[in-house]
């Protein structure tokens, strides 16, 4: 089986949104209340959000995939730091809560493959977010929401070597 990890936005990001207030591309963070179970995923811990939680939303730089597939995503992040998701062999809470998610390939050079493309519900994604990494031409998978298209998180194999707690 290859092994993968959803990997959180990186603390930095999390820490430099939280203080400043604004987001990658300088707009002011809103503020907004989680109402709902699943309506708020968080991208540091990769948990969904409880009702009452105060929460922060801006345009994320996802970073990759750059050149043609390069797009911002509107994420939310708890307004009080959280921890970094950090499982390995684990899909993120967010992402199996979520109704309709899309599974996006992308090659070495940050093209998208198609045929490696998947829309499913949150619950199903298994099979085809392992399909995808197991396809040797895989660098990394985004999984989005499938209607509005925000990022959830990017997922990468775990190195054979690496050290990563299952």
């Amino acid at each position: 089986m290859t092994r993968y990890r959803c990997i959180p936005i990186d603390a930095a990001v999390a820490d430099r949104f939280r203080r400043s207030g604004r987001d990658d591309f300088d707009n002011p963070l809103r503020r907004v209340t989680a109402t709902g179970a699943g309506g708020f995923p968080c991208r540091r811990c990769l948990l969904c959000a409880e009702p009452g939680a105060p929460m922060l939303l801006g345009s994320y730089d996802l970073g990759r995939p750059r050149g043609i597939y390069w797009t911002p995503s509107p994420i939310f992040l708890h307004a009080q730091a959280c921890p970094g998701f950090e499982a390995a062999d684990v899909v993120a809470p967010i992402i199996r809560a979520n109704a309709l998610v899309s599974v996006r390939a992308y090659d070495a050079e940050d093209l998208c493959l198609y045929d490696l493309g998947h829309v499913c519900p949150g619950m199903e994604v298994d099979a085809p977010l392992l399909r995808a990494l197991d396809d040797p031409r895989t660098a990394f998978v985004n999984v989005h929401t499938a209607r509005p298209g925000c990022l959830l998180s990017r997922v990468e194999r775990v190195a054979a070597t690496s050290s990563a707690a299952p």
